[in-house]
């Protein structure tokens, strides 16, 4: 449904991983791996603590990748190589950030929201007997695609996708942005 290459599971446990280095390194073998140029992460802030803690702990694994002194194996048992994504972006979700760029995602609505939807025990789903949770409220649903309609309007186009970063980003042609 997504078209991904890979999907990962790193077990870093639900609600008590931290940003060291026990939990550091299977994320710093991971990017080293798969060699991301961009790295899609939580928002720094919102209401989930593990979204924070994790996109820290991303943002800072995509550092130390790059650092040949720290040391990690690949599956085959051989040391990898140090690798450093170009750009780490932060996705803006549950709190009401004001994004430093917009993406149109327009096209790819549609199976962006069959994927939240696939997800029918966590997020609004009236066909199924569960607990209801602020996640799984028909409120919560009705906001995410509010959220994705105000980004688009922000930039022009019917949905967007907002993003915060830790550095600028660079423009090489400045007629091309909407």
């Amino acid at each position: 449904m997504l078209g991904l290459s890979a999907r990962e599971n790193l077990g870093l446990p639900d609600g008590f991983f931290r940003n060291d280095r026990e939990h550091q390194l299977p994320l710093i073998a991971a990017i080293r791996r798969y060699q991301p140029e961009v790295v899609l992460c939580n928002a720094i802030h919102d209401r989930h603590p593990d979204h924070g803690r994790g996109a820290q702990l991303a943002t800072d694994a995509c550092f130390l990748a790059g650092l040949r002194m720290i040391e990690t194996m690949g599956p085959d048992g051989q040391p990898q190589a140090p690798w450093r994504p170009k750009n780490v972006y932060h996705y803006v979700q549950d709190r009401a950030i004001v994004p430093a760029f917009v993406v149109d995602i327009s096209a790819h609505w549609p199976g962006k929201w069959a994927s939240i939807q696939a997800y029918g025990t966590q997020f609004f789903n009236p066909n199924i007997d569960e607990p209801s949770t602020y996640l799984s409220s028909e409120e919560f649903s009705k906001f995410l695609e509010a959220r994705a309609r105000e980004f688009g309007h922000m930039i022009g186009v019917e949905f967007g996708e907002g993003f915060t970063v830790h550095r600028p980003v660079g423009v090489r042609d400045v007629t091309t942005l909407l």
